[in-house]
């Protein structure tokens, strides 16, 4: 299967069922992207079938999208603005060739780009992408990092409560990521990287999602049952980059493995997500309204280059 065309990245198709009209957007392209990842489609299709009901969760996001999780938990699904499709269909061509670049990106993987309007109602859009938090049985604390401190606090779960909530940066604070020495400059080069790509994007109020668990005793140390594997490359893209210009690493044999890094005690999940906000006029008066608002405080709107360098700082600060 050839890269996608210029003609695969504006495709729009669209079915009309009985009591509802589906939109599908860049199909080919994305079909490329999947293929490219190794993802067979009738997996794909067979997670967000009919096979069981979808979850969805509350979110602490100031947004009001919703948020589902297919019924094997591999794959999430949230509600979009027009404009927020708009900007992620007219960035997908650099976003694929950044994967092709550096193929172990800690970008999360879109999948799909859908409308659905049921009856005569409103047309509503939604995007399909890989969970950053899968597997998830045995995650213990999840968190979306910004950078900053305004709005960043979430009141956790009473002990004992069945809720899962994502937390924020504040909730993080006296916590660090322990990683060896090899995978913590693995993990600061590929944010580099990636922070340097969205800044180049022109967009901002993207989040690094961190989730922790534990490692049981004999998951541990080079004998550990968690066994290391070469891979030459995410499965079908061809580069003619050298390996280490793309900044490959080790995946551990697991499923996710983009998205997975292994420290001494702790397996961590992480990926960064929400890469749809364009720093325009409407953001650029809300970044003037929060230095009055929030004189000497840090908050999530500012200039795509601070943003990146932050987040990036965050990271280095928070891993040993």
């Amino acid at each position: 299967m050839g890269p996608p065309t210029e003609e695969d990245f504006s495709e729009v198709m669209t079915q009309v069922l009985e009591g509802f009209e589906l939109g599908t957007l860049a199909g080919p392209a994305f079909a490329w992207l999947r293929h490219s990842l190794g993802l067979a489609e009738k997996d794909y299709q067979a997670s967000l079938g009919p096979g069981g009901p979808y979850l969805q969760f509350l979110s602490t996001s100031k947004s009001k999208a919703s948020f589902f999780l297919s019924h094997d938990q591999r794959f999430f699904l949230k509600t979009q603005r027009r404009k927020e499709v708009r900007a992620l269909l007219a960035h997908l061509p650099r976003y694929m060739q950044h994967l092709r670049r550096h193929p172990h990106s800690l970008l999360a993987r879109l999948l799909g780009v859908h409308s659905l309007r049921v009856a005569r109602g409103k047309k509503k859009y939604f995007i399909i992408m890989q969970s950053v938090f899968y597997p998830a049985s045995r995650i213990s604390e999840r968190y979306d990092i910004k950078g900053c401190e305004v709005s960043r606090w979430v009141d956790p779960a009473p002990e004992g409560s069945p809720v899962i909530l994502v937390l924020k940066d504040l909730n993080f604070q006296g916590k660090t990521i322990y990683l060896a020495g090899p995978q913590r400059s693995w993990l600061l080069r590929q944010m580099e990287l990636d922070t340097a790509f969205l800044r180049e994007l022109n967009v901002l109020d993207y989040s690094l999602l961190v989730a922790f668990h534990c490692l049981h005793k004999d998951e541990r140390g080079p004998g550990s049952s968690l066994v290391l594997r070469t891979v030459r490359s995410v499965q079908g893209v061809q580069s003619q980059d050298e390996p280490r210009t793309q900044n490959r690493r080790l995946l551990p044999e697991a499923p996710n493995a983009l998205h997975i890094l292994d420290g001494p005690d702790q397996r961590y999940f992480l990926g960064l997500v929400d890469l749809t906000t364009v720093y325009g006029l409407r953001k650029r008066l809300e970044h003037l309204w929060k230095t009055l608002r929030y004189p000497g405080r840090t908050f999530s709107t500012v200039s795509p280059a601070r943003y990146a360098r932050r987040l990036y700082q965050w990271v280095e600060a928070h891993t040993e």
